[in-house]
């Protein structure tokens, strides 16, 4: 079975503009023949390319609201970040009261769950004495980048679930002790702020527990807002913990009381997980670490500005009662599936095959001008030279290169034509003009 993947290439908006390579944390975007091209493999649907993309080529694709036609009783799972986008301009329970409006049976925060898995981390820390610091699983983009570039950390993330399967896990139970329906005939549908959340959802590790289909924030912004001023309040149920999950420290802030370290955007989170596989931060016991730049607010699929996002919602986890919720569900039941590596950087999977090519890898990078300037369509000069060497590139996508072959050629040109005979030599004007024969 293929890898799913949320984010897509709209190839005739896509200008060649080499941007995308030059952002992706993965290295898995190329600019060939004038258009970008995703490699899949490597692709950890982060959505940065769809950030910084000038031209909107590069879009995440989930649900609409026609999917919850598809069951007979439907439930919302807000990500904590979604209430940011509209905390300045309503209630709490008005802003569910707006999003049940759109369809929705029922609504389950999925800040609620998010407080159950904080003091389930509690309980697991408190027992942990296996190698540290652990890795927070909560970011899917994360994990994935961890599985890409990080392999050897892959042990280290912490094994249990994340706040949005438990919500869906949790809100399909009660939906069907509610409404007497049998599994299949309940949904449960997560409202996202990224894209890596739709990929998570539709490409879980092990047998599938999250939820039934995931709605970018972005795609039903526009309904909630217009919403907002009439739709009845819905009761929530979760407490200023859960709902600050959705800004950066807001999870290691419902944790408490031990060194934790947080750090978001993507680019800074590789430098952590760099040093944490040269052997630093074995004093840290837990790490939050989130893709997007200040954490879930900053989103690909958000709409509000992502400090503006933050400051709302810190206001309204200031406003909200601290609640501590017993754990409805057993231990066990919070175990996550184990997380794999993704051997999507191997040269080969033939040993000597794979060495063979390193070695020719970096004779070719030898010969590259090193400076990463992006121009033949690769990231940087290491990842043309790897292109070369797997047969996806040629030395003279390299504009140096090919301008010295250029150079070199013409040369060879000029010295060949100093050698040709007189008799080889080209006719003057004059005797390009004379009748041919003899007269």
């Amino acid at each position: 079975m293929g890898y799913f993947h949320s984010v897509r290439l709209e190839e005739d908006k896509c200008k060649g503009c080499t941007n995308c390579i030059k952002h992706c944390p993965t290295e898995a975007i190329r600019v060939r023949e004038g258009k970008a091209r995703i490699i899949q493999e490597r692709c950890i649907d982060c959505g940065e390319c769809i950030r910084i993309c000038p031209n909107h080529a590069k879009i995440a694709v989930g649900d609409d609201l026609t999917a919850l036609a598809a069951y007979r009783y439907r439930i919302a799972l807000p990500a904590p970040a979604v209430i940011s986008q509209f905390a300045g301009q309503a209630k709490l329970e008005h802003i569910l009261g707006a999003l049940k409006a759109l369809g929705f049976d029922a609504i389950y925060e999925v800040a609620l769950a998010a407080e159950m898995v904080a003091r389930a981390t509690r309980r697991y820390l408190d027992n942990y004495g296996g190698k540290r610091p652990l890795i927070s699983p909560a970011c899917p983009a994360v994990v994935g980048l961890i599985q890409v570039r990080f392999p050897s950390l892959v042990e280290q993330i912490l094994p249990l679930v994340t706040p949005v399967d438990l919500a869906a896990r949790l809100a399909r139970l009660e939906g069907m002790k509610a409404t007497g329906l049998p599994l299949e005939a309940v949904g449960t549908f997560f409202i996202s702020p990224c894209p890596a959340k739709i990929t998570a959802a539709r490409q879980p590790q092990g047998k599938r527990v999250g939820p039934d289909g995931v709605i970018p924030l972005a795609t039903v912004y526009g309904d909630i807002l217009k919403g907002l001023s009439s739709a009845l309040p819905y009761p929530s149920r979760a407490g200023a913990t859960g709902y600050g999950w959705g800004h950066s420290g807001g999870e290691n802030a419902s944790i408490g009381g031990r060194r934790l370290l947080e750090v978001d955007g993507i680019h800074h989170v590789i430098e952590v997980l760099t040093r944490i596989e040269a052997g630093d931060f074995q004093d840290i016991e837990y790490i939050e670490a989130q893709a997007c730049p200040g954490g879930c607010v900053g989103g690909a699929l958000m709409v509000q500005n992502p400090y503006l996002a933050k400051l709302e919602l810190r206001q309204l986890v200031r406003d909200l009662p601290s609640r501590s919720m017993d754990l409805p569900v057993t231990e066990k039941d919070l175990r996550a599936e184990p997380v794999y590596p993704r051997p999507a950087l191997q040269l080969d999977d033939d040993l000597a095959t794979a060495i063979e090519k390193m070695r020719r890898l970096e004779a070719t990078q030898a010969m590259l001008p090193g400076l990463d300037c992006g121009s033949c369509g690769s990231p940087s000069c290491r990842a043309l030279a790897e292109d070369i060497v797997q047969g996806e590139a040629q030395d003279t996508d390299c504009v140096f290169v090919l301008r010295e072959r250029v150079r070199v050629l013409a040369e060879e040109v000029v010295e060949l034509a100093r050698k040709l005979p007189p008799s080889m030599a080209r006719p003057e004007r004059g005797d390009e003009d004379a009748p041919s024969g003899n007269r």
